[in-house]
């Protein structure tokens, strides 16, 4: 598929969105439009697999008599086949397509009970096996009694069939095994989401520019990864993102917080056809239930809330996260307890890049006391790179990037970049651009010093600026005014008056011929 198709098919899905959500707010209408767009990949996945298996008997899967003894042999079978490796199973009759024709076979064909069940009997068919957890409560946001959809059940049912026929009429291509364009699509209209999702959009997306800076730093070096790991997933773009910088990834590991958006990322990951041991994804709070205890990982990334309040509780102080600094994070501010237990479980041959709000480079307290432990007694941060104010949905605050390694090729020494004055105004929203992005990559990795834009600094400095590590101490970016030549001023202005003697003379004679007084 070109990139002028995919592009078309990006649009299309937008435009069925934004066509048919109504009244509906955007990230409200994204849980429906996104959860039948992954029961519709389900369903051609099913399909072809079950043909495959089918193949030597020449027949198709839907031609299968769901009733007869035979028919029901055949499912069975089938079935086994496919959960252990799809994960789930469809029977014929419950694929998208022959529900859509249900639908749409005549007006007001009721379809919303039959398709409650077949999304409950997707889950089901997991039970009791490997993939249940990967599959439990993953369409629970897909509520089809919500008066959202309509008043009268009709008109839910509606909707729900246009939505249905609109999807029924893209080819999702899944028998090309090389392409990816509806995981690209599908970030792409969690990425138009996001955009008309205002604050609630930092919960579940982190702009692509940013996922591929982060995803570059910490495959530095690396064509394979054993594992990545975000304790903040969001939708998964992030982890997904690190998949492409690199030949193969044997283990995605995250954790979410936000319910829906932890469903959202188990769909992606899933959409990306990421096969479901290769994944294990957590719905709980981070800091305060941890899921991938005494796990280690090669890669560690994460865009994690904002200065978001946690417990601090004294309890965590004996907790192996965060008891080494001798300090915890402040309760009103989370952002380094994100950074100690992303360290945590960092291994020691991994590198690990974060996003954070600037203050946790120049705030004092607990948070000072843990930026010094970790440059001073573990000396693990790498790299510290200043990015543009207002890049992510919801907040106009600047971020920074910080980079850390327990095993650091340049020990002597911490990078500074200051990236804050290279992008793109693009409406009301700031936007790294391909150079941008390839930029601050390129300085990183060739670990490069160029006037007011980077700055390899020793520990002295570091020391010397106690501890501080705000950009404009390290990267001076100051712009000299031109000097002025005062001569050539005074010149100009007696020129001026000149040219004024001159324009006065004229008015005056104007006034004369006119026979009124001259204003000057």
């Amino acid at each position: 598929m070109t990139d002028e198709q995919k592009k078309k098919l990006e649009q299309k899905l937008w435009d069925i969105a934004n066509t048919l959500r109504g009244k509906m707010g955007a990230d409200e209408f994204r849980d429906y439009i996104l959860g039948f767009i992954f029961y519709k990949y389900l369903s051609e996945k099913m399909h072809l697999y079950a043909n495959g298996l089918l193949s030597e008997d020449g027949i198709d899967f839907l031609e299968i008599d769901e009733s007869s003894a035979d028919g029901k042999g055949q499912l069975a079978a089938i079935q086994e086949e496919a959960v252990a490796q799809l994960g789930y199973f469809l029977k014929p009759s419950e694929l998208f397509a022959e529900i859509t024709k249900r639908g749409s076979a005549g007006s007001g064909t009721f379809i919303l009970d039959d398709l409650t069940k077949i999304l409950t009997n997707i889950q089901n068919s997991t039970m009791g096996t490997e993939s249940e957890d990967d599959f439990d409560k993953l369409f629970e946001d897909l509520n089809l009694t919500s008066t959202k959809l309509g008043r009268s059940e009709n008109a839910k049912n509606e909707l729900i069939v246009k939505v249905l026929v609109h999807l029924d009429q893209i080819d999702f291509r899944l028998e090309d095994a090389n392409s990816d364009v509806l995981g690209d699509a599908y970030e792409y209209l969690i990425a138009q989401f996001a955009s008309g999702a205002g604050k609630k959009a930092g919960e579940f997306y982190t702009p692509q520019q940013v996922s591929t800076i982060l995803a570059r730093l910490v495959t530095t070096g690396k064509d394979r990864l054993k594992s990545v790991y975000d304790p903040a997933c969001g939708s998964g773009s992030l982890l997904l993102r690190v998949a492409r910088e690199v030949d193969e990834v044997y283990t995605f590991c995250g954790q979410e917080l936000n319910p829906t958006t932890y469903n959202l990322a188990r769909m992606n990951m899933i959409l990306h056809d990421v096969h479901y041991r290769r994944f294990d994804l957590r719905q709980e709070d981070t800091l305060e239930h941890p899921q991938h205890e005494g796990q280690k990982f090669e890669a560690v990334v994460a865009n994690p809330p904002f200065s978001a309040k946690w417990s601090a509780s004294k309890l965590h102080e004996s907790d192996d996260r965060f008891s080494a600094y001798g300090r915890l994070a402040p309760g009103s501010k989370a952002d380094f307890a994100f950074v100690q237990h992303m360290i945590h479980h960092l291994d020691e041959n991994g590198q690990m890049a974060v996003v954070l709000p600037h203050g946790v480079l120049f705030r004092g307290g607990a948070e000072g006391h843990i930026r010094r432990f970790l440059i001073e007694e573990r000396n693990y941060l790498d790299a510290v790179i200043g990015l543009p104010a207002n890049i992510f949905y919801g907040t106009s605050i600047p971020t920074c990037i910080l980079v850390f390694k327990k095993c650091r090729e340049d020990p002597d020494d911490i990078l500074f970049i200051d990236a804050s004055a290279h992008f793109e105004k693009v409406k009301n929203q700031n936007v790294l651009r391909d150079e941008d992005v390839k930029k601050i990559v390129a300085t990183y990795r060739g670990r490069t010093a160029e006037d007011k834009y980077s700055h390899v600094a020793t520990h002295d400095e570091i020391a010397e600026n106690d501890y501080n590590l705000n950009i404009p101490r390290y990267v001076d970016t100051f712009e000299e005014e031109e000097p002025i030549d005062l001569d050539a001023v005074i010149a100009e202005l007696k020129a001026i008056d000149e040219e004024m003697v001159e324009i006065d003379a004229t008015i005056a004679g104007f006034c004369e011929e006119l026979g009124i007084e001259a204003p000057v």
